[in-house]
This record gives structure tokens, C-alpha cells and sequence, in this order.
């Protein structure tokens, strides 16, 4: 007997598809567009974005391909204090944080997945592009594509009521097969980016949000080498839009090494002073191989990435009271606080937390 399906039908490619699969295995599925916007564009800009009235839409059409139900659900009040209001706060803590993994947490798998259980669904299925083996999170079969790191923040109970179809197949099959099933979506090209920032300028929407106020550009010894409008408008790692008044002694490129937002303050100095080897994290999820069952000297494999399509390392890690600490085995750059480390045994998510601080 079939499971009773949620889809989350964004409007793009992905999504379409992963309902089309789950229709076609006998599932009952009806799918369902998330209203994020309270004052939607009609049209995208490029390929920003993913919350218009033409995504909509491209989800309606896909899901009267695919013959299931279409419903739209506003959730624009949520999305804009879980996520945006988040958002703009987390910058305003001089932290950098990562927007759609805090919109799969609070509500594609929060939010969505308790009023799909309320309702008498069995599960939530999106267009992810991650596997659930035997349920545990692993990386897709695309490298190039996966979004397990994003997923890295849900529990085992809200991983075991999600599907998520796409993870052994790649990009270019899932649009060669939206083309062979009619899907108008098929070329669209992907959101990227924030959704809720168009335009891409980051700097301007916090601006208009937190307000200007000049603060001054140190190097490493307190030297003011520079000023800005607001240090909530730069990340750790940054090397562009410094506006530095003078260029280091040795000539070579500076970035961002801290914000201090109490003060204003943003030093910068070579990239070498980014190199980090230690970073303390807090609010662990454990959701993969249970850790206490498996002590972590016995998982293989053992990697943490601590970034949206970054680079992995190979670590070592241990509990700290309600933290972690993890030790790389190499040095990485532009770790910022806020962002989620997720550990990796081989492809298998073992579980997340949020970077608080790096040395």
C-alpha cells in the first residue's frame, strides 16, 4: 500500500520531478507550493530567487502534468521571522549565517512536515539532491550537485518522515527526464543565491535593514587602515569591497580575520591569519550513526564540511558539555561563526552544529 505524499513543488526542475517519481511508484501525492513572500515578484531576476508568481505558477503547471493535487500554502509570516528576521539578526551579531539551511529546518521540515502529519500525510518529499540509506543521510550520487550539508540540521525523527528522490541520479539526468515527461520546467535555469535577496546585494538589503553607521578597517596591530558603513556588511574570509585606504607593507591581497559588532570594527590582515585547525561549535544534532554507540575514533572515513558546497577536511572530534570541539587535519580558511560544520563518516551524515568560534 502507498504512503500518503506532501511534495514541495518550488516551481523548479528538481522538484517537479521528484513528485513525478514519487506519483509513479503508487504513492497517493499531492503537491504543495510554499508562499515565502508576502509581496511575490512576477518574475524572476535571472536565475535568483525561487519565491515568484512564475515559480508558483511553473508548480501548478508541473503538478497538472504529473496529475496529482496542487495546493499553495502561505507561509510568508513564518519564512520572514524564522528565517529573514534570523538572518539580518545573525549579521547583526557579526556572525555569518547560511539561509537555506535554516529554511529547511524551520520550515520545509518544521513547519510543512508538522501540518503534513496533522493532515494524514506519511512524509515530506522535495527535490533535494541527498539519499536516505537505510534512513541516514548520505551525499547524492552528484557530487557537484549535493545538498546534504543543508540537510545536516534535521533530526532523525524529521529524516524519517522525508523522501527525498533525486539522490541517485544526477542533474543532467533529472532535466533529460522532466524533458521526457512533458515538464515545461525542464530548462529552467536554478535559484541560487539568497531567494529573498533578487538583486544579490546583500550589503544594500542589510543596510536598509540594520542602517549605516561608519566604523573603522584595522590590520592586525589596531592600525586603522581604512572605514566602512557597517561592519554587518562583510563576512569572515571577504577580500573584495574592503576599501582599504593603503595596501599592506608586503603588497599582497588582506581579508576579513573578525567583526566586532559592539564596536564596529573590522580587521583584516593576510590570508595566512585565516588559517584555522580548531573550531568549537554549539546546539549539536546528532542524526546519523548513533556517536555514543559508535565512539568516534571508530568511524571511518571521518570529515567535516563547514560550508555550502565547500571543501571537506579530515578531523577528529569530541563532545564538550552541549558543544563540540573538532580538530582539523589540515588548516581551512574563512571559517565564520554561524555557519554549520557537518560530519561526515565517508558519505554518511553523522550529524551538525554551528560553528561558534575558530583559532
Amino acid at each position: 500500500m502507498g504512503l500518503r505524499v506532501l511534495a514541495a513543488m518550488s516551481g523548479g526542475v528538481d522538484s517537479a520531478v521528484a513528485a513525478a517519481r514519487i506519483a509513479e511508484a503508487g504513492h497517493e501525492v499531492t503537491g504543495v507550493h510554499l508562499a515565502l513572500s508576502a509581496n511575490p515578484q512576477s518574475h524572476r531576476t535571472g536565475a535568483r530567487g525561487c519565491c515568484t508568481i512564475e515559480d508558483s505558477r511553473d508548480a501548478r503547471r508541473a503538478a497538472d502534468v504529473i496529475g496529482i493535487p496542487f495546493y499553495i500554502w502561505d507561509m510568508a509570516e513564518r519564512f520572514q521571522r524564522d528565517v529573514v528576521e534570523d538572518f539580518v539578526a545573525e549579521y547583526a551579531a557579526g556572525r555569518t549565517p547560511n539561509p537555506c539551511l535554516r529554511c529547511n529546518e524551520k520550515i520545509k521540515f518544521a513547519a510543512v512536515l508538522d501540518r503534513a502529519l496533522a493532515l494524514g500525510f506519511d512524509a515530506v518529499a522535495t527535490g533535494h539532491h541527498a539519499r536516505l540509506v537505510d534512513g541516514v543521510l548520505s551525499r547524492s550520487v552528484d557530487q557537484g550537485k549535493d545538498q546534504s550539508y543543508v540537510l545536516g540540521v534535521l533530526t532523525r525523527e524529521q529524516l524519517s518522515h522525508a523522501i527525498f528522490p533525486l539522490g541517485d541520479s544526477t542533474k543532467a539526468e533529472v532535466r533529460e527526464e522532466a524533458a521526457r515527461r512533458g515538464l515545461t520546467v525542464a530548462d529552467k535555469p536554478d535559484s541560487h543565491d539568497i531567494c529573498f535577496i533578487a538583486d544579490g546585494d546583500t550589503r544594500g538589503f542589510l543596510a536598509k535593514r540594520l542602517g549605516e553607521a561608519e566604523g573603522p578597517i584595522v590590520d592586525e596591530s589596531g592600525e586603522v587602515v581604512g572605514s566602512h558603513q557597517g561592519a554587518h556588511g562583510f563576512t569572515v574570509g571577504q577580500r573584495k569591497g574592503l576599501r582599504i585606504d593603503r595596501p599592506a607593507s608586503d603588497g599582497r591581497p588582506r581579508y576579513v580575520l573578525s567583526i566586532e559588532p559592539v564596536s564596529n570594527t573590522v580587521t583584516v590582515g593576510p590570508r595566512s591569519a585565516l588559517e584555522v585547525t580548531t573550531i568549537t561549535c554549539g546546539r549539536p544534532v546528532w542524526n546519523g550513526p548513533a556517536v555514543h554507540d559508535d565512539p568516534p575514533g571508530r568511524l571511518r572515513d571521518l570529515t567535516v564540511q563547514l560550508r555550502a558546497h565547500g571543501e571537506v577536511y579530515g578531523c577528529r572530534f569530541e563532545e564538550t558539555g552541549d558543544g563540540l570541539r573538532i580538530e582539523l587535519d589540515r588548516p581551512a580558511t574563512g571559517v565564520a561563526a554561524g555557519q554549520a560544520a557537518v560530519l561526515y563518516s565517508g558519505a554518511t551524515v553523522i550529524g551538525s552544529a554551528t560553528i561558534s568560534h575558530a583559532v
